[in-house]
């Protein structure tokens, strides 16, 4: 199982990170600004680190520039939503990986989205951050989006993820910690850790595309196979 971390620009920090997830026994973490970091910062961890990016912008159309940019510079593509216009953008976009914070700000999730997802592979991020460390009505809020989610994905089969939004070694929270979250919310038991996994099988797959020995689906450069 792997966790989605935001982390600061200093190397100091994300040693913690990777510290304490290893201690948590996660498999690895996607490191969502891995831009930010010193060069070779990823390399040699105890556990996977991925290295990701996330785009954020208002505006669909430059967006679309810094999919393309940014794909084949990273391992997972991460576009962040929040609007209706951005959410809309990236379950169409076959380039982005992650669809992150869609029910923020003014963003929701509607049943065209849901079923655009699921045609395009593109993995709707269920945060569980605000349900962790907001109270009141906002905890409220975030649990009601949350459910929507859920009934969604289920309902239309659309890829999803899980996290909960670490931006600090304090912030993380073990595997089971959040399994046992997405129980008392009512989710199904499995169901949070299978979006744990996912950001592992997300990397490995684009790892594999990545490669040299792939050449498109269904072909891969073999043993007999040469460079003409």
């Amino acid at each position: 199982m792997y966790e989605a971390v935001t982390i600061d620009s200093d190397g100091a920090s994300f040693d913690l990170v990777v510290d304490r997830a290893a201690t948590f026994e996660y498999d690895g973490v996607v490191v969502r600004n891995a831009d930010s970091l010193p060069e070779g910062a990823l390399d040699d961890r105890a556990i996977d680190a991925v290295d990701a990016t996330t785009i954020r912008t208002a505006d669909p159309q430059a967006a679309s520039g810094a999919v393309g940019n940014a794909r084949s510079d990273h391992t997972l593509v991460l576009l962040e939503g929040g609007s209706p216009e951005m959410n809309r953008f990236a379950v169409e976009a076959e380039k982005v990986d992650v669809l992150t914070r869609p029910m923020s700000r003014d963003g929701d999730v509607n049943h065209v989205m849901a079923k655009a997802a699921a045609t395009n592979g593109v993995r709707l991020e269920c945060n569980l951050g605000g349900i962790l460390r907001r109270t009141g009505g906002r905890r409220v809020r975030a649990i009601q989006s949350l459910r929507k989610l859920y009934e969604l994905v289920e309902y239309y089969d659309a890829p999803y993820v899980v996290s909960a939004g670490a931006s600090s070694h304090l912030e993380l929270r073990a595997p089971r910690e959040l399994c046992a979250v997405g129980e008392q919310l009512g989710l199904p038991s499995g169901w949070v850790s299978e979006g744990l996994a996912e950001w592992g099988r997300l990397a490995s797959r684009n790892r594999h595309v990545r490669s040299e020995s792939f050449i498109e689906p269904g072909v891969e450069r073999g043993r007999y196979e040469t460079d003409r």
